[in-house]
């Protein structure tokens, strides 16, 4: 007779573990005495891609009480997206401030 390999014989049961949702983030968008509406808008449109009407009332609440939220991300993708937008407000000549800032 040849020789068997052994095989176990204990069953994996469904582990109860729960997996949590990771944190989000929010981008702020801080208003300054330089750059423009316009500009505001086009980065809300392009580097968010947030509709004409959001754009443009995104901008005027920045412009009114000084902050505004672009939108709500995970960690790397909210750091990359007020990163894109600094950088683009910086080629433009604008000092124009992002900020990351958990929910």
């Amino acid at each position: 007779m040849p020789n068997l390999p052994d095989f176990d014989t204990d069953v994996l049961t469904e582990s109860d573990a729960k997996l949590e949702k990771p944190p989000l983030y929010k981008v702020l968008l801080h208003n300054d005495d330089f750059t423009t509406m316009e500009f505001v808008v086009f980065v809300l449109s392009h580097v968010f891609m947030r509709s004409d009407v959001e754009a443009f009332t995104i901008m005027l609440k920045v412009h009114n009480e000084g902050v505004g939220v672009a939108g709500v991300y995970s960690y790397e993708v909210a750091n990359m997206k007020a990163e894109k937008a600094m950088n683009l407000a910086r080629a433009h000549e604008y000092p124009f401030l992002c900020t990351v800032e958990e929910e």
